[in-house]
């Protein structure tokens, strides 16, 4: 299925000595205009490497959870789906310290797909890429659309951070989006059993959508809206994002439910090849991430590497970053060799997303190409 336009949101600079740092680019959706901007490099001199931080496992907050790792608990590889929706989620959920490495994809929506479309991707996810989670990207304008999204992911067994998007346009669109999905979370029985978390915008520090302030009191307000169903919430954002204006961005940490974060570092000032980028990646994780996550579970969910750079607002700041199919698959394959960092690191583990799932929604990173074939071997650990 081929998606009316294709969206690339910009990313973290993985450079040693300057954390988070980036020259963003955008690739927008056809229907806005082309959009590049630029943020100083090393803009905050606070953001040197540290030393490695340690602490201890802290599950999501008010997330009823299930210790167990086996088939007891959603959305285990072995779970099975219960014939009727239960009364309670006491139990329902697999502790967030037990999901780490692999977890799933993103997955752009801006087509609108059809729930057929929906059903038949999201149970290849899971049943043939052991994904156990898809992580939601753009926007469909249809009424009600997240109701096909729960109905898809509860029919496939896996389970989803939804997306509030506010898009590139300013406005406040953005406000009858989250009306909407705050509406099906309330009136489908089934969505809070499959949404593990709400995310209040990606990159919306970055891209100023809101006053820090304002958008730390969106999220405690979908946090209050959300209570009883116990589901999370959170920004999706770069490194940069909470560094901007001398660290403003980094007040929401504490706000947050869980840190839901963005690394692609084909766009770092000293991107060569995807092997080459482990000891960045580490060191972002280690120095930043797990810093200010004060022991918050840690996604990355914008996380990928391109197998073709397509247009200008998609290419590298480094003229030695490498695109191909090859990269793109050494990228994930380094991923999965380091499956014991992502198990150890302080938080319960590192959890990462395949950003995205098919070059349909965004062409070079899709793991499948536009004809929905996989580009290249991918099926990596879940558990190690």
């Amino acid at each position: 299925m081929v998606l009316l336009g294709h969206t690339l949101l910009t990313l973290t600079l993985l450079a040693f000595g300057c954390l988070g740092s980036v020259q963003a680019k955008h690739n927008l959706h056809a229907r806005h205009p082309p959009v590049k901007r630029s943020a100083n490099r090393c803009r905050n001199g606070n953001a040197n490497p540290l030393a490695r931080l340690t602490g201890t496992v802290t599950p999501i907050k008010n997330v009823a959870t299930s210790s167990n790792t086996g088939g007891s608990c959603f959305p285990a590889l072995d779970f099975k789906m219960p014939d009727n929706v239960p009364d309670n989620l006491s139990g329902w959920w697999c502790d967030p310290s037990t999901e780490y490495a692999f977890v799933g994809f993103s997955y752009e929506i801006s087509a609108c797909q059809d729930s057929n479309t929906l059903k038949k991707d999201f149970k290849n996810i899971r049943d043939k890429f052991d994904g156990r989670y898809v992580r939601l990207y753009g926007a469909c304008t249809q009424s009600g659309y997240y109701n096909k999204i729960v109905d898809a992911a509860w029919e496939a067994g896996v389970g989803v951070h939804a997306l509030i998007w506010f898009g590139f346009d300013g406005g406040s669109a953005w406000k009858q989006r989250r009306d909407d999905l705050f509406n099906v979370l309330h009136s489908n029985p089934k969505a809070k059993f499959v949404t593990r978390a709400v995310q209040f915008g990606s990159e919306p520090l970055f891209d100023g959508v809101l006053p820090p302030n304002e958008l730390a009191s969106q999220v405690k307000q979908a946090k209050d809206e959300l209570s009883s169903m116990n589901i999370p919430v959170t920004i999706s954002e770069m490194a940069y994002g909470f560094q901007m204006d001398g660290n403003t961005g980094l007040k929401l940490m504490s706000t947050i439910d869980q840190i839901n974060a963005h690394i692609l570092p084909f766009f770092g000032q000293s991107a060569s090849t995807a092997k080459a980028s482990w000891g960045a990646i580490q060191n972002e994780i280690n120095n930043f991430w797990v810093k200010n996550a004060k022991g918050k579970k840690i996604y990355l969910t914008e996380n990928g590497w391109p197998s073709k750079v397509s247009n200008g607002s998609m290419r590298p700041n480094s003229g030695r970053a490498q695109a191909s199919v090859k990269q793109e698959q050494d990228y994930f394959d380094m991923l999965d060799d380091q499956c014991q960092f992502f198990k150890g690191v302080a938080g319960g583990g590192v959890a990462w997303f395949a950003h995205i799932y098919s070059d349909a929604q965004e062409e070079g990173y899709g793991i499948l190409d536009v004809n929905g074939n996989p580009k290249f071997p991918f099926k990596p650990k879940t558990h190690c």
